[in-house]
């Protein structure tokens, strides 16, 4: 099973807070020993300020109920320190939280800076205290409160830098409390601003869009629309390039996307480009059912693909819910691309090749016809089914064939035009 995780290969594009759930998944699935993610799990966490979690950990992994003195140390200094920020924080509130002060706060950051420190002695540090409490409350784990600081901050400051991180900060901090919507709208403010910041060098920029495709699937596959916008931001020219160049296994969600996604069939020539491409560099059971099924037609290749598809996603913290609705598509798929290239069908063969018994593979036929309204009928007594091609006269090929004739010789005509008419501006001139 760890053959085809990928774990291992997104935790370094992950904030450790978000690396967390995955961890904890594939420990449930028993993918790997459960001691080395123990262990895996303490690294991770050991500089946190989450102390009294990793002092759990620290017992479980050397089977003692001690605690050592660094310990007791590092949540004092901790405990301390998260008191006097937020004495500090709630100064700043306090403040922010008076009618008369929302009510004079207007889009402009730097004339609300000026306003504050004229009638309240406020500094830059006073609107900084924010995000270094927002941002000690996310290590501790009060991702709630760190989202709340943080938002709080980004309003006010006129820090560029310190905004970014504040809004990358809050997406995290959305996303571990499962506010799906919030989340949503804080990538999209990330997507913004990386596309419209200058960054130092394109590497950079690239650095960020790939962080960002790692952090958006925990919002594309929890958030109801989540299937549309991934299809729509991943296939986008940024960030396919970005899946090409720094992490093609992302291929992987965006064909689980558009397969599972009946709205967006019309991108699977796109998608199937694209894989095809990448052939040489990822490969996965995900990507081998479309490049089986759809380059080279292969139907006993796509069955084999799709049994391991089913164990993948069902070990893949991202789509385990989307196994079932996967594995339905893909057979309709499977059936769709069989229909279309074969004139009689026989019920059992089909069935095989959709891991399905007799009687579901025949239920299953029936359903396919009701529900695509293909043109078909099924013969109980031979068990196959006919398929009845439609075969076009030869004056409806005509008329499609020169549908679009007069348009094309108009924008023909127009082009020769204005290439004669520069030409003769070009010999006046000489």
């Amino acid at each position: 099973m760890a053959t085809n995780d990928l774990t291992i290969r997104m935790i370094p594009y992950l904030d450790r807070h978000l690396v967390f759930p995955l961890v904890e998944f594939v420990e449930l699935k028993e993918v790997y020993d459960a001691d080395d993610l123990l262990k895996a799990k303490y690294e991770l966490f050991q500089n946190s300020n989450m102390v009294d979690f990793v002092l759990d950990i620290y017992k479980t992994l050397h089977k003692t109920e001690e605690t050592p003195n660094e310990f007791v140390e590092k949540r004092e200094a901790v405990l301390s320190k998260l008191e006097d920020l937020r004495a500090k924080a709630q100064k700043v509130m306090e403040v922010l939280e008076k009618p008369e002060v929302i009510a004079a706060l207007r889009q402009d950051k730097a004339q609300n800076l000026q306003y504050l420190k004229d009638n309240y002695q406020f500094t830059e540090e006073s609107i900084n205290i924010l995000y270094e409490f927002g941002q000690f409350q996310y290590n501790c784990g009060d991702y709630g409160g760190a989202a709340d600081y943080l938002y709080h901050f980004r309003v006010l400051s006129t820090d560029a830098e310190r905004s970014l991180n504040a809004t990358w900060g809050k997406m995290a901090a959305e996303i571990l409390t499962g506010n799906w919507d919030a989340a949503l709208d804080e990538m999209l403010k990330l997507r913004e601003a990386i596309d419209q910041k200058n960054f130092t060098s394109p590497l950079q920029q690239l650095q960020q869009r790939t962080w960002l495709l790692h952090w958006s699937l925990f919002v594309f596959f929890n958030h109801p629309k989540g299937r549309d916008g991934i299809v729509d931001m991943f296939l986008s020219t940024q960030y396919i390039n970005t899946i090409q160049t720094s992490c093609p296994w992302i291929l992987r969600y965006l064909s689980t996307a558009i397969i599972t996604n009946k709205r967006r069939k019309n991108q699977l020539k796109e998608l199937v480009k694209i894989i095809e491409q990448e052939a040489y560099e990822y490969k996965d059971p995900v990507t081998e059912f479309v490049e089986a099924l759809f380059v080279r037609f292969d139907f006993e290749e796509a069955q084999k693909k799709l049994k391991e598809c089913e164990v993948v996603l069902s070990n893949d913290f991202f789509l385990a819910s989307t196994q079932e609705d996967f594995m339905e598509s893909a057979r309709q798929f499977i059936s769709e691309t069989y229909c279309r290239i074969h004139q009689k069908i026989d019920i059992q063969e089909m069935s095989q090749r959709l891991n399905l018994s007799q009687e579901q593979g025949e239920k299953w036929i029936v359903n396919l016809i009701r529900d695509t309204r293909v043109d078909a009928k099924i013969d109980f007594e031979e068990n196959t089914v006919i398929m009845n091609t439609p075969v076009t006269s030869i004056y409806q090929q005509i008329i499609e064939r020169t549908k679009g004739l007069t348009f094309r010789s108009q924008v023909l005509t127009t082009n020769i035009k204005r290439r004669e008419a520069a030409q003769n501006i070009s010999s006046e001139a000489a």
